[in-house]
């Protein structure tokens, strides 16, 4: 996974669905992750069911977070992680939150914050999603968010969003 030179960053991808078989295409999707050559899946949080937030007329989601390790950059990663959604049915549309058979955002890469044309890290909503902190927290409570130094579990004790997320 590492070549001479070459840093490994560690990752975290949020993952849903809820369209087809939601947790089944979420954990598929992390196993296409595990699979890669070029990554490590380093461990995934519990399965979460969530209610929908934005675009409320729609079934409720599985969310999932993954702890990745690589050697990618992080427009490799989304890159790879476009690819898996793509192999497994999804269609983007410009319509934001409406329902999809996965979804994988690249949420944190390492501690770098990216301003770039279709690449935005810290992920610009994590802050404010119970369906993406509790499962982070779950795994990674004391990860600190670059933009604001505050931890994960820090900012779900901050967090004002009461939509329903609950463990599977």
């Amino acid at each position: 996974m590492q070549g001479a030179g070459q840093r490994t960053v560690i990752c975290y991808v949020g993952v849903g669905a809820n369209l087809g078989d939601p947790a089944g295409n979420c954990l598929a999707a992390m196993d296409l992750l595990a699979s890669r050559r070029d990554l490590r899946l380093v461990r995934r949080s519990s399965l979460y069911r969530s209610e929908p937030v934005g675009v409320e007329d729609q079934p409720w989601f599985v969310n999932a977070v993954a702890e990745i390790a690589t050697g990618l950059s992080a427009r490799e990663l989304l890159a790879a992680l476009l690819a898996i959604e793509s192999g497994m049915g999804r269609i983007r549309e410009n319509r934001r939150g409406g329902p999809r058979p996965i979804d994988l955002d690249l949420l944190l890469y390492g501690q770098e914050m990216i301003r770039e044309e279709g690449l935005i890290v810290p992920h610009p909503e994590l802050h404010k999603r119970r369906f993406v902190l509790a499962p982070l927290a779950e795994i990674a409570p004391y990860v600190i968010h670059p933009a604001f130094g505050v931890s994960v579990r820090g900012l779900m004790d901050r967090l004002e969003d009461d939509a329903v997320v609950e463990v599977l």
